[in-house]
């Protein structure tokens, strides 16, 4: 279930997932699948650094992540080398994708993606729209798609510190 509200900050519709304590649960473990990844792409960056998509990428570029850059236009961006599309990542089967696009790239980005057999894709706030839901639902890709909730940014931190806990320490 989920519920659309306007966000004031991004001025433009947002959907939120409720979840009731079992799907938390799901949405944790597909975050940290995503995290999985040995390869990672970011989708909507541009040379506005205050964009969400740009300061993604210097989320994954802070923790020293193999990430590769996605854009149409550009050759590089932040001292990056980009590719043109995602049938030009060189391994979309172990990368994990953020997307921060308006929602109809995201659906486009979304049936290359399936496509493809993309390891995970995590869609950004402000990126998703009722037909990205539908195409979501129809096409069976629950499993490896994050939407609806919290940004890589406000979430990702936690993941990765929870991941290296356990695995240092254990499971508690």
């Amino acid at each position: 279930m989920f519920y659309v509200f306007f966000s004031p900050s991004c001025q433009q519709l947002c959907f939120l997932q409720i979840f009731d304590a079992m799907s938390v649960t799901a949405i944790r473990l597909k975050q940290e699948r995503f995290l999985s990844a040995s390869h990672f792409a970011v989708v909507g960056a541009s040379q506005d650094l205050s964009k969400r998509a740009s300061k993604v990428l210097g989320w994954y570029r802070d923790k020293h992540m193999n990430v590769t850059l996605v854009h149409p236009r550009e050759k590089q961006l932040y001292g990056v080398d980009t590719v043109p599309s995602l049938y030009s990542l060189p391994s979309p089967t172990t990368t994990a994708i953020s997307i921060s696009t308006v929602p109809f790239i995201t659906l486009s980005l979304l049936k290359q993606a399936r496509s493809m057999s993309v390891f995970s894709i995590w869609i950004q706030p402000g990126a998703c729209d009722f037909s990205v839901i539908r195409y979501i639902e129809e096409n069976d890709l629950y499993e490896k798609v994050i939407w609806g909730g919290p940004c890589i940014l406000k979430e990702g931190d936690e993941i990765v510190r929870d991941k290296w806990f356990r695995e240092t320490h254990g499971q508690l």
